[in-house]
């Protein structure tokens, strides 16, 4: 079984010194892919230090919501510098945040459109974060639009309804450890319905553990939870979701292997 963990933070302090441990633990239960997503000054340097040393690991870089305030000229250019390296395969996390609100909703907006469009100019798929800003994020994606490359909605939380909208504008759909949660009905309900061809999956590590580790640290070994529960949703095997997941994600981030 080959698992692509398509958005998971192992350039965090969390894991600093630990990275090869994590892989190899990685590796025991199936995943053997991993895209390090870098949000700040610190963690993008990170990412990209790490997915030059193993092969294993992907680097997505951008600048999130919750710095929005901060982003400035110097910023871009410190990010589209980066975009031409053969190991960063999208521009993100980039989005809206309304639950923190460090920044006020136009300049998050403001961030979050110069972001999709550098995206679309540097041919890379944007990888979406939104917390109590579906609506709004839905606004911001049709009106930015969507480029060739498409998008991903990372760490998704809506219903099927919402989720169908994005894929209507050429989004994928992933899953994170939210849909092992009890309670995460319209989760689960995108998760079992969507078309298979429009979902990935993913850890958010070390946040949202999935279910049976909920409450503890998460770790990228642990998308294997959340592949189990689709499939167990779906009334399919986990191997064909972990499938059909890894070759969504490397056609979505252009990965020839």
């Amino acid at each position: 079984m080959n698992i692509f963990d398509t958005h998971t933070h192992l350039n965090v302090e969390n894991f600093a010194g630990k990275e090869a441990e994590e892989i190899a633990a990685a590796r025991e239960l199936g995943v053997t892919k991993m895209n390090i997503v870098g949000f700040d000054e610190p963690t993008i340097k990170r990412s990209l230090e790490l997915s030059a040393q193993f092969s294993e690991l992907y680097s997505t870089i951008g600048w999130h919501p919750t710095e929005a305030g901060s982003y400035t000229q110097e910023v871009e250019d410190m990010i589209v510098s980066h975009l031409s390296n053969s190991r960063v395969v999208a521009l993100g996390e980039i989005g809206l945040d309304y639950h923190w609100m460090e920044d006020p909703k136009d300049v998050q907006i403001e961030v979050f459109k110069r972001q999709i469009q550098l995206s679309k100019d540097h041919d890379l798929p944007f990888v979406v974060h939104t917390r109590d800003a579906l609506e709004d994020t839905y606004e911001v994606v049709k009106e930015v639009g969507v480029g060739p490359r498409g998008g991903i909605m990372h760490s998704y939380s809506g219903s099927l309804e919402m989720a169908q909208r994005f894929v209507e504008l050429g989004m994928m759909i992933s899953f994170s450890g939210v849909v092992t949660f009890k309670k995460a009905l319209d989760v689960q309900e995108a998760a079992q319905k969507l078309p298979l061809d429009k979902i990935l999956v993913e850890t958010d590590a070390p946040y949202l553990a999935p279910v049976p580790k909920r409450g503890r640290e998460n770790r990228t070994a642990y998308t294997r939870y959340v592949v189990d529960k689709i499939a167990e949703l779906r009334g399919i095997t986990n191997e064909e979701v972990a499938k059909v997941t890894t070759e969504n994600a490397l056609r979505i981030f252009g990965i020839d292997c």
